[in-house]
């Protein structure tokens, strides 16, 4: 599968901050020039690369002299105010001694919910590659709150490999890959060269949280792969400390680990569906209701036993099993308020509980994915 990487034209590049900042010591302009400079060769070869960066935050405690991250989210976002200031500098400053203009974009997760913000964001993308231009994405940090934010920024990155159908994610880290155990504490820990993104069992390796500069670890890196394979990119985790680690990788060398998409991409609705980090409400299905969703029939109102949240018309909502298990999310045709009056009830009796009948389904399974 190393041959799919060698062919991959559009590939999001994710850095995170203890190689951007060097373990929170301060930008680490020496990184940051040498992968502008394997970003400008891989661009020669006609390759189209988006460039997802952490670090705001670090360089912005860095800055203030801070050694510790704090907690408070006024203080998370002044950080990242002052910190993004230097960072896109930075990778202005790198790139165009290449001869390449960057391009900064900050996302919240509201930008990809909202279909009409998502795609904005994509026609944006899709103009600054055309132009040559290179994309350098972050999390909105100055303003994100715990509601709206990605989490991290494997995430982050996983979610434009989707919004923009890149070939491949390149998950660039302080670890070598994915190992059968940490092996910091566990010296026969083996390297995991290639897999299948979502394999569950690579959950239970990845176990573990990440560095006081970064915010994920391993784990987060696995779930990204997951996510990502949902619209066909492969994922790439490997040592951005590696000479030449991108024009490597590039090549088809077999550093890191490779989790490789499985099944075929989702239509493009359905992605940005399944790419909802949250949802408006929950619906309860029973038995008979999950069985036809598997289907892939729409859900009707009579196998609804229960719903959950306050939400609009049109809003995403999770359809959950008996067991609370979320087995689907869609776009819904009524508000809350309706579904509860016309749940375990066939949809002639719409009119006469609701006052109006707009569609007979809940959820048009055009407007649903399976999870």
């Amino acid at each position: 599968m190393r041959q799919a990487i060698i062919e991959a034209r559009r590939i999001v590049v994710k850095v995170g901050s203890a190689l951007v900042t060097n373990n929170g010591a301060g930008l680490a302009l020496e990184a940051l020039a040498d992968w502008a400079r394997q970003i400008a060769a891989l661009r020669s070869q006609g390759k189209e690369i988006v460039l997802v960066s952490s670090g705001a935050i670090a360089a912005g405690m860095q800055r203030l002299g801070w050694t510790t991250r704090p907690s408070a989210m006024h203080e998370l976002q002044a950080a990242a105010a002052v910190g993004q200031m230097g960072l896109a500098q930075a990778y202005e400053s790198v790139f165009s001694s290449h001869g390449l203009h960057t391009a900064q974009i900050l996302l919240t997760h509201e930008d990809l919910a909202d279909r009409t913000r998502y795609l904005n964001a994509r026609s944006t993308l899709a103009t600054l590659l055309d132009l040559g231009v290179v994309p350098i994405i972050n999390e909105n940090d100055t303003v994100v709150t715990d509601e709206i934010k990605f989490g991290d920024n494997d995430t982050l990155g996983a979610l434009v490999a989707n919004l923009i159908e890149a070939d491949c994610l390149v998950i660039l880290t302080d670890q070598q890959g994915l190992y059968t155990a940490d092996p910091r504490s566990n010296p026969e820990a083996t390297l995991v060269s290639e897999g299948r993104a979502g394999d569950p069992a690579y959950e239970a390796m990845a176990g573990g949280a990440g560095s006081g500069i970064s915010r994920g670890g391993m784990i987060t890196k696995i779930r990204a792969a997951k996510r990502a394979a949902r619209s066909g990119a492969h994922t790439l985790i490997a040592s951005g400390r590696e000479q030449d680690a991108l024009l490597r990788l590039a090549a088809g060398e077999a550093l890191g680990t490779l989790l490789v998409a499985g099944a075929s991409p989702l239509a493009a609705r359905k992605q940005w569906l399944a790419d909802h980090l949250q949802l408006a409400g929950s619906l309860l299905l029973d038995a008979g209701a999950v069985k036809a969703l598997k289907a892939g029939k729409s859900l009707l109102p009579v196998g609804v036993t229960a719903v959950e949240g306050d939400f609009v018309r049109g809003a995403a909502v999770a359809c959950r099993d008996e067991a609370g298990r979320e087995v689907a999310r869609g776009l819904i045709n009524y508000s809350a308020a309706e579904a509860r009056r016309v749940a375990r009830h066939g949809s002639g009796e719409f009119e006469s509980l609701i006052g109006y009948l707009d569609e007979p389904e809940l959820i048009h399974r055009d407007n649903m994915v399976l999870l």
